[in-house]
């Protein structure tokens, strides 16, 4: 899922490309599920004729201001939503597929707006598209994006608004649940997805099962800062992964146990030893050296129901990979054995 890195290069690319141009039209693709408390007629509307002023991101959320009256666009990727301009190859998160074409209209198109520059001569012309494969982004309108759900809802941002040492420690020691949980909560921090929270926990030598009651002061400073730290870097190379340091636990996580060997070291040189487990139903990766759980992690859930733990030693990495067309076209294994279960249910009631 593109997290803040990747939302805030794709608001980085629409500031490049239609700032201060006007939306002449728009294209759309009915869909009742993306297009969330509007409809496709009605985006289409509200946007043409205005010129675009700016785009803005918060967490994972990104929208665009317009001038004149009504509603903004507000976007949310979800698993597999990216923008493409005409002319160039999809911005995908993660890697690019061989497949990746500059075909248009693209296809799972959501949305193009047409933008043309009034003040060159002869106008110029650019389209650019959202894109959602699998329909788990959201596009709406709100008329003050701040104030308004989704955006109203989220914790802060650790580029725009990261609370103070003083003011973060607390957030964190009240509760209970293990820290990577509490990472992943948007209400929390806002724009922190799978492999930043890893990232973060790696930097700051925490692990992600550990209980945040059970953190120490060290620890909290450590978490402050490398929470701000690995997002303003990342999104300070725009979310390129090429440019990332090699010592990153990112360039070595996605490996798939025996199929492929990572190459990370550990300060001493001597090799590290990645594994993977499994919290809150998310694949997390963490260096066994480096990150070790206290004696005393059991504070704090004593009569709740444990969150279920498996170490795994041959990790499949819970981040989606690309959408291919027979993804699109075929369910998951999984979802034929959900439905089918959905469907042995209702036949005993």
């Amino acid at each position: 899922m593109p997290e803040l890195p990747e939302v805030e290069r794709a608001a980085g690319l629409i500031r490049r490309i239609a700032v201060n141009k006007r939306i002449e039209s728009v294209e759309t693709t009915e869909d009742s599920i993306v297009f969330s408390g509007t409809t496709s007629q009605e985006f289409a509307s509200q946007l043409t004729g205005r010129t675009v002023k700016d785009a803005k991101r918060y967490g994972k959320v990104f929208y665009l201001t317009l001038d004149g009256d009504g509603k903004m666009p507000v976007l949310h990727f979800g698993m597999t939503g990216m923008l493409q301009v005409k002319g160039e190859i999809a911005t995908y998160y993660k890697e690019t597929p061989k497949t990746a074409s500059t075909d248009w209209p693209p296809r799972f198109m959501k949305f193009i707006l047409h933008l043309v520059d009034d003040t060159s001569q002869p106008p110029e012309r650019t389209q650019v598209a959202f894109l959602d494969a699998r329909r788990l982004g959201r596009i709406r309108l709100c008329a003050l994006p701040l104030e308004e759900p989704p955006i109203s809802g989220l914790g802060f941002d650790p580029i725009l608004s990261m609370p103070s040492l003083e003011e973060f420690s607390p957030m964190v020691s009240k509760r209970s649940c293990p820290i990577k949980a509490l990472l992943l909560d948007q209400s929390f921090s806002a724009g922190v997805g799978n492999w930043v929270a890893d990232e973060i926990l790696y930097h700051a030598r925490v692990h992600p099962e550990q209980r945040c009651n059970t953190l120490t002061p060290e620890q909290l400073e450590a978490l402050h800062t490398q929470t701000a730290e690995v997002c303003r870097f990342a999104v300070s190379v725009n979310a390129d992964d090429h440019k990332f340091p090699d010592h990153w636990l990112f360039k070595h996580r996605w490996g798939k146990g025996k199929k492929k060997q990572h190459t990370l070291k550990l300060p001493s040189g001597e090799p590290a030893t990645i594994k993977w487990l499994t919290v809150g139903g998310r694949t997390s990766a963490f260096v066994v050296e480096l990150q070790k759980l206290p004696e005393n992690n059991n504070r704090g859930g004593s009569r709740r129901k444990r969150e279920r733990v498996t170490i795994t030693e041959d990790a499949e990495d819970s981040d989606s990979s690309a959408l291919t067309e027979d993804d699109a076209q075929k369910p998951s294994r999984k979802r034929k054995v959900w439905r089918k279960l959905i469907h042995i249910s209702s036949a005993l009631r």
